[in-house]
Order: C-alpha cells, then structure tokens, then sequence
C-alpha cells in the first residue's frame, strides 16, 4: 500500500507544514533550553524508553523516548514502531494514536504499517507524529543497517 497519488493532498501538506514549523522551532528550544551541543554525551535505552545527556560523566537531563519508527539499509523501508513486534513496549508510547489521527483524516501514510523509503516522506512522517503526540523534540540514531527515529518527551533537569 504505497500509493503516492492518494498521499499528495493539500489537507495533507497544510499538516506537514503547520508540524514542520512546529518542530523546528521546538527542536531549537529544546537545544538551547538545555545546552544540548558541544561536549555532550548522551545514553538511552528502548526497554525502559529513556535518554539521558551528561556533561563530564554527570547527567544533568533526562527524558522519555518514543520509537516513531525505523528506516532499514538493506530493504529501503519505513516500518512504523507500531508495526513493530520486536519493540518492547514501553518504547511505543502513544504510537496508536498517530495511526489513528491518519485514519481519521484520512492521511493514508500514517496508518500503512510500511513503505517504500523516500526521505522527504519519512520527514513528513515523523514530524507530523511528533506534533500529534506533542513532542519536545526529535532525534535518530543509525546503527548497523537500520535508522531508528525517536521523538523526546518529559524532559527534566537533574539535581
């Protein structure tokens, strides 16, 4: 089910829009807000949805992760978390309500379980399930053949 045409409508781009202004404008605030550049090092983990950033081995920031979903090399697919039986629970978050929000406004991409790998239709994607879900920010992460896409939640400053 990978059928552009039916994609590609204005009430669609006018929400691609609306949640690209949105992210990027949260993105750069999150980064400011918390000094997330420079000698940053940060840790996270799926089982238990978590990021951490530290400075100088002390961490100073900690949020939760949401698994929107993965880009595979090999395959040049997008599979959404929800889609995704070998996701641990805890790293889906809200997901179902992204695939609901595409079935109800009838934005096929949201609720298609995968599709063929196009850069600028995975960015769509994952900025529109960001806004749906009120994320603070967005982040990937590359690993052996597969990208992983995460939105970032409760941030919270450490003692």
């Amino acid at each position: 089910m990978d059928d552009r045409s039916k994609h590609d409508h204005s009430g669609w781009q006018a929400v691609v829009l609306a949640a690209r202004e949105r992210a990027r404008s949260r993105q750069a605030l999150m980064v400011e807000r918390f000094g997330l550049s420079g000698d940053v090092q940060y840790d996270w983990s799926m089982d238990d949805a978590q990021i951490t950033w530290s400075r100088d081995g002390k961490v100073f920031l900690t949020g939760r992760l949401t698994v929107i979903g993965s880009v595979s090399a090999a395959q040049q697919t997008w599979l959404w978390s929800w889609a995704n039986e070998s996701l641990p629970h805890a790293a889906l978050g809200d997901m179902e309500r992204v695939r609901q929000f595409g079935e109800e406004n009838d934005y096929p991409v949201l609720p298609w379980p995968g599709f063929t790998y196009d850069p600028e239709l995975v960015a769509e994607a994952r900025m529109v399930a960001a806004s749906v879900l009120d994320a603070e920010g967005l982040w990937a992460e590359s690993m052996d053949d597969a990208q992983l896409h995460f939105m970032i939640h409760d941030l919270a400053l450490t003692a």
